[in-house]
């Protein structure tokens, strides 16, 4: 976490808070890390002014592995992503006007949990997940249209988990489970 350019009474910057708080979260998804540890954890990163004290909060955690987060943006026009595309542990998807469809049925995931923050302006957005995908939508916030969603049960343990975050404005944003 630090480096020449920052030393230890350097004063963090939100962006590397962030990161912190990612890491945090990431380390709690894998279950390297207990609940209670993550809150000790997070608000012991939240607390911190300097990269010295934020340093001590991440002490013992996993590096963080920069090809887990992905950010898809487009001002206007169609997001699209489908067939066999790598899904990152961490997705944003941005865009301001346009719609956006994501297909994750034959995607390839890697991570037991991925987080996909949506930040939508103006437009739909669909999203197909695998069938036995398990869905978190708690974090999810729409604005103009409510969110539809019919959850499934899991058809086996080790069903990869997908939790969604974010805020929808304009649109409908329609997520439901592929039928194969």
């Amino acid at each position: 976490m630090t480096s020449p350019q920052r030393s230890a009474s350097t004063r963090v910057g939100e962006d590397d808070r962030e990161s912190a708080v990612s890491r945090v979260r990431e380390a709690y998804a894998e279950q390297r890390i207990a609940h209670e540890e993550m809150d000790d954890r997070l608000d012991r990163v939240l607390a911190a002014t300097t990269y010295g004290e934020l340093a001590v909060a991440l002490d013992g955690l996993p590096a963080e592995d920069p090809g887990t987060t992905a950010t898809i943006a487009a001002a206007g026009g169609r997001i699209t992503r489908r067939g066999a595309w790598q899904v990152p542990r961490t997705l944003t998807v941005e865009s301001a006007f346009g719609r956006v469809r994501l297909d994750l049925s034959r995607a390839v995931i890697t991570y037991p949990v991925v987080d996909i923050e949506l930040r939508l302006g103006t437009g739909n957005a669909s999203i197909t997940v695998p069938r036995d995908a398990i869905v978190e939508v708690e974090g999810l916030t729409t604005g103009w249209k409510d969110l539809r969603y019919r959850p499934r049960q899991p058809s086996r343990p080790d069903a990869p988990r997908i939790r969604f975050s974010g805020a929808v404005g304009y649109g409908r944003l329609r997520i439901r489970h592929a039928w194969r």
